[in-house]
């Protein structure tokens, strides 16, 4: 369980992203730790703490003597991946493009067995049933993402319709009070398909971007294999590397 000091460092972390991409800070530089703790009505530790955290992520830098930056290269390449350590890592929740939240298409909804590959990545019986459920994924009216996501019924046995319109990934917090935070996933990119060319708007010659592996619940039960179908454009990944010395 979360304590508060936890979430009050997440939630000024979160916020202070916001206003970054929101160009509140237009000399690129954040204000000073006390000014920040007046700001949030919070301890100088629980801003210290957050800054912190932003700067092993690469998304400010401190100078000494000078204050706290932004680091322009993190503004220049948002990426849509904006996942928060211990968060629920659902889809609709963390992936954003210049402030614009996602929208969700419904292409199809079936029960089925699973493959012997299936039963391997979720640890199913050969008699168990998986959901399979294609969506859409768009910014605006922009699609970027087409996700095939596998999920076995005995986990979530009414899943329906309506829910899968929205977050499954909420409603496994909201009704099942078990969060998805954890998750393997391999990134690569591959020739695009018809069906890529159609849904995601790509040429011949465009590649795909591909994410695939397995998200488990908090209690460590895996519990949805998915294989995410991008837009190339949209499958940028910032990283920070730190050398110790």
């Amino acid at each position: 369980m979360r304590t508060t000091a936890e979430l009050i460092y997440k939630q000024i972390i979160s916020d202070l992203k916001q206003k970054i991409f929101d160009h509140e800070f237009p000399d690129m530089k954040l204000p000073d730790e006390r000014t920040l703790a007046s700001q949030y009505d919070v301890s100088r530790s629980s801003i210290k703490r957050a800054l912190n955290r932003m700067a092993n992520d690469g998304i400010i830098f401190k100078k000494r003597g000078s204050g706290t930056f932004i680091n322009p290269l993190y503004l220049k390449n948002e990426s849509v991946f904006n996942y928060e350590e211990g968060s629920n890592l659902g889809v609709t929740d963390n992936f954003q493009m210049d402030g614009k939240k996602p929208k969700i298409k419904v292409l199809s909804f079936d029960v089925e067995r699973p493959s012997e590959e299936l039963q391997r990545d979720l640890f199913l019986d050969p008699e168990d049933f998986v959901y399979k459920i294609v969506r859409l994924r768009l910014f605006d009216d922009q699609p970027f993402m087409i996700e095939t996501g596998y999920i076995p019924i005995k986990i979530v046995p009414k899943l329906d319709q309506q829910t899968i319109k929205g977050s499954i990934f909420n409603y496994m917090q909201d009704k099942h009070n078990q969060s998805v935070t954890k998750s393997f996933l391999s990134v690569f990119a591959e020739p695009s398909t018809p069906n890529d060319r159609e849904l995601l708007g790509l040429n011949e010659h465009e590649p795909t971007g591909i994410m695939e592996g397995v998200f488990f619940l908090d209690n460590g039960t895996p519990f949805e294999y998915s294989h995410m179908r991008f837009h190339y454009k949209y499958l940028k990944f910032n990283t920070f590397v730190s050398v110790a010395q």
